[in-house]
């Protein structure tokens, strides 16, 4: 059975760096955190106007497939008219329809479809994580394994900050996009710390979403321009909005792994300015 589904999105306006320093949690919380993502029958999520992106979620029931719709903000007809997508499962396992062509993905495995396509979602248990940016070219659609991706391996353990970095679509060197770069990042059992030291990248916005979360547990996630940085909590699933101007860094009270995205000005992945810590 096939569930009509015009794609839920709230509206999330930019926002100026300004606004950070004297924000409350609460207001932090509005204006950078996705919570919610992961509701069963729906998809679901949010419309950034930082780079024009969207982060939703897709959970499927039974045998029922959910569709990518269109509808505000994006626009009358087909979700993928004038935009690209990027796909990983956090769940168990699932199949992505492109044009009614069925993709099983696994855990963390991830999927690439540009513009132009219709796109479903199947399987009981699987919950999709959908991140989409603009597009002006057309593209090949594309499934990646993690266990197929050979990882960079970076950080040690004497900064708690060992991880392996699987880049799906990236750069140059990598699948080819319009804007949108994204990858997984897998923390190992013993560190802490994700992206540490941190940086930014002024031409592209990113969006983290952490997922392998025990109950209970938790990230610190660090937003903000240097000098003036704040921070959120976050549970297993929710996502946040890194706007170019502002550094991402976290740290988590046990295991867990984050998918990066981003989308901007160009898809030059090296393309970001280190802060040193002494700079935060």
């Amino acid at each position: 059975m096939t569930v009509e589904n015009r794609t839920t999105l709230d509206v999330r306006h930019a926002t100026a760096p300004g606004s950070v320093e004297t924000a409350t949690t609460e207001d932090l919380r509005a204006r950078f955190v996705v919570s919610g993502l992961f509701t069963p029958g729906r998809v679901g999520g949010t419309y950034t106007h930082h780079d024009r992106m969207i982060v939703a979620g897709a959970v499927p029931v039974g045998g029922d497939v959910l569709t990518l719709g269109g509808g505000d903000p994006v626009g009358e007809g087909p979700f993928l008219a004038h935009r690209e997508l990027g796909v990983i499962n956090l769940g168990e396992d699932g199949e992505v329809l492109v044009d009614g062509d069925a993709h099983r993905l696994g855990r963390l495995d991830g999927m690439y479809v540009p513009r132009g396509h219709d796109v479903g979602f199947r399987g009981e248990g699987a919950r999709f994580y959908l991140v989409s940016a603009t597009a002006h070219a057309d593209g090949e659609v594309a499934v990646f394994r993690l266990d197929e991706v050979e990882p960079v391996e970076l950080g040690d353990q004497a900064g708690a900050n060992r991880r392996s970095l699987y880049r799906y679509v990236w750069g140059p060197g990598g699948h080819p996009s319009c804007q949108l770069q994204i990858g997984v990042t897998v923390v190992a059992d013993g560190s802490v710390w994700n992206t540490m030291p941190p940086h930014l990248h002024d031409r592209r916005t990113e969006i983290y979403c952490y997922t392998g979360l025990q109950p209970g547990a938790r990230v610190l996630h660090v937003l903000g321009e240097p000098g003036r940085t704040r921070h959120v909590w976050l549970d297993d699933g929710e996502a946040v909005i890194n706007p170019s101007w502002s550094v991402h860094a976290g740290a988590a009270t046990g295991s867990y792994a984050f998918i990066w995205a981003m989308a901007g000005e160009n898809t030059e992945y090296t393309d970001l300015d280190p802060v040193p810590l002494e700079a935060l």
